[in-house]
């Protein structure tokens, strides 16, 4: 294997304006309209991505009979500290399941749900 394992992951959302502003105030970043907006079996919202550095992008998905939460899948953002990122997870909308807690020598994660109901992980080395 030439790459990293994960090349994309799809956050499956049920409101997507609410769960496009959680993000972008959790992480920080501005989300970006991806593919044909007048789809309306398919609404993305796409995280910054830069083809030109490691690492898998991905994006917000709103999709006619795929439901939020509940799923098997685990997101984690790469962070400075995952503790600043965690606290604003609550003003969000969202909640931490777990706050921030040591991995060794692999850094530090914080694990938190969004509106949708989706856990996702928070990672940083600090």
């Amino acid at each position: 294997m030439q790459n990293n394992p994960v090349g994309w992951f799809e956050i499956y959302v049920q409101d997507m304006a609410r769960a496009q502003k959680f993000y972008e105030a959790v992480l920080g970043v501005e989300l970006t309209q991806l593919g044909d907006p007048t789809d309306e079996s398919l609404e993305m919202m796409a995280f910054p991505m830069d083809m030109e550095r490691p690492g898998a992008s991905g994006a917000l998905a709103k999709m006619s009979g795929v439901p939020s939460g509940g799923n098997s899948t685990l997101v984690y953002f790469i962070c400075q500290d995952c503790a600043e990122e965690a606290s604003r997870v609550a003003a969000a909308g969202g909640k931490l399941h777990r706050e921030k807690m040591s991995i060794g020598e692999h850094g530090f994660i914080v694990l938190a749900i969004d509106t949708e109901g989706n856990m996702f992980g928070l990672h940083s080395m600090k």
